[in-house]
């Protein structure tokens, strides 16, 4: 199934039957979920953590909660849905659980700029221009860890949107129901770390270019 369409109509009712005899003990209905969700859920919540452990554990926590929380499931949204809700809560709580860990204030991994509007920075970083470089390149070798390292810079609300949305390919609106935020607040969320991810990779990128 595309990452962008969480469940059909035909999914759902079907997905929702697996959920209820899931949560009944039935050991088949939820193998049935795991293969649908396993890795999605994996996916969404390493790139919230950041940590393979944490990840592999936050699937199991997920999948736990279905069976003991699944009979209470009203059917008001999807049953995709539902599951990448409680991985972003389950992923968001683990990362709250690490004190020692300090993120980056998104503030500081944004550009700034002078009075007259032009972009503060020494010159390899005014014409540093990643954007022109092919997927495959970004997708691959030193700029895949370029990449991968500036994510783990963004604060975690701003990485969950960035996931669910630029990732996993879910609408404004789906994302808005699985953070328990408006439509509106999901964008300005998303065009932030959009903005922080890209001026990450042009300071990584303009300072190798000096």
């Amino acid at each position: 199934m595309p990452h962008g369409v969480i469940d059909s109509p035909a999914m759902t009712s079907d997905e929702q039957l697996l959920l209820s005899r899931a949560a009944a003990g039935d050991a088949g209905a939820l193998e049935g979920l795991m293969g649908r969700y396993s890795a999605r859920v994996y996916r969404l919540a390493y790139g919230i953590t950041r940590n393979q452990a944490d990840a592999e554990e936050i699937v199991q926590d997920v999948f736990l909660q279905l069976v003991l929380k699944g009979a209470g499931f009203e059917g008001r949204s999807a049953v995709g849905s539902w599951i990448y809700r409680v991985t972003t809560n389950v992923a968001l709580n683990k990362r709250r659980g690490k004190r020692r860990e300090v993120e980056t204030p998104l503030d500081d991994c944004l550009p700034t700029f002078k009075a007259d509007g032009h972009r503060e920075g020494p010159r390899a970083l005014l014409v540093a221009d990643w954007s022109q470089r092919p997927d495959a390149e970004l997708l691959s070798g030193e700029a895949r860890q370029i990449l991968d390292e500036a994510i783990d810079r963004l604060p975690e609300h701003y990485r969950a949107v960035l996931i669910l949305r630029d990732v996993e390919e879910l609408s404004n609106e789906e994302v808005a129901d699985i953070v328990g935020d408006s439509v509106s607040a999901v964008k300005t969320r998303l065009h932030r770390a959009r903005m922080a991810l890209r001026e990450l990779l042009t300071r990584r990128l303009g300072a190798e270019a000096r």
